[in-house]
């Protein structure tokens, strides 16, 4: 049984995938916080896909006493499942346990924490000497929402500055354009004779699989460019500290959210619909396994 004097649960919320190995990562995730906060509860659940789910996470610190949760989305950007999805879930469990609360914090980038694994994935498949000569395309999940991929184009620029690269340029696997061979065709046509394409994902799935499939596909029709393929940020200890960092934010009602660009907000240009949509959880596509409920939206 939880001390009644414990801080609220922190709640790791994560997506979800099919990929067993990136839904065991989520979980020993978990269980490594778990170790570094003994006197918080600590509990972690998908919002689909995946086991654990989000409500059995819940329903088991519930159990234990827990009353007070400061959840933590594990995603990078603020995007759908940021904004809408996760908020909507957290909704459906306040409403099946009477008497809970949640606080809500911000999503993990960018943050300088993920900058420096990024760098550590990036010196892995290249030696620092090599970096002038070096491109770096960066690849993120890619979204509808064109504030979620402007922020990916801010950890680009990020991750460019005062690091030696030649160039860091963008690209997407999913939903927005370009894509990891027009990214790749892109380095080229500027110069580059050799480029790294560095996964803007935390753990393995479907998409960092398709990321490293399709840079090879390309490279093997581009044999004049050195391509190599960085690995997944992983469950570092940058990660955990951040996750920590959110949580603490969370409780203290610290959250500095941007919302200047927000498409929910603000009337961007080709995206006027979206102003004040009101926000259902949803399916993503990209997983063939995907099913559609009646709740669930296009892209």
């Amino acid at each position: 049984m939880t001390n009644p004097l414990s801080p609220p649960a922190l709640l790791v919320v994560g997506h979800g995938t099919r990929d067993d190995e990136g839904a065991e990562a989520f979980r020993a995730f978990v269980a490594g916080l778990r170790d570094r906060l003994p006197d918080t509860p600590v509990g972690g659940g998908f919002i689909e896909l995946s086991p654990p789910p989000l409500a059995d996470a819940v329903s088991e610190l519930v159990e234990a006493g827990a009353t007070r949760f400061a959840a933590v989305p594990l995603v990078l950007v603020s995007a759908g499942h940021a904004k809408g999805d996760i908020p909507a879930a957290l909704a459906r469990e306040r409403e099946r346990h009477p008497g809970t609360s949640f606080g809500y914090g911000r999503p993990l980038g960018p943050h300088p924490a993920l900058l420096t694994v990024l760098e550590r994935r990036l010196d892995e498949v290249l030696p620092p000497e090599l970096r002038a000569g070096t491109t770096v395309l960066l690849v993120g999940r890619g979204s509808t929402d064109p504030d979620a991929n402007a922020e990916v184009a801010k950890v680009a620029r990020l991750l460019w500055e005062g690091r030696g690269l030649a160039g860091v340029e963008t690209a997407f696997v999913s939903l927005a354009a370009p894509d990891v061979p027009s990214g790749l065709e892109r380095c080229r046509l500027l110069g580059a004779e050799r480029v790294v394409v560095l996964p803007y994902f935390l753990f393995a799935g479907i998409l960092p699989t398709r990321v490293r499939q399709q840079a090879t596909d390309w490279a093997d029709g581009h044999p004049g460019v050195d391509v190599r393929v960085a690995g997944v940020m992983g469950a570092t200890d940058e990660l955990a500290d951040l996750v920590i960092e959110r949580y603490r934010e969370a409780l203290a009602g610290d959250l500095r959210m941007n919302c200047d660009t927000c498409v929910y907000r603000i009337a961007m240009p080709g995206f006027e619909d979206r102003v004040g949509a009101e926000q259902r959880p949803h399916h993503h596509p990209d997983d063939p396994s995907h099913s559609h409920g009646p709740h669930s939206h296009a892209h």
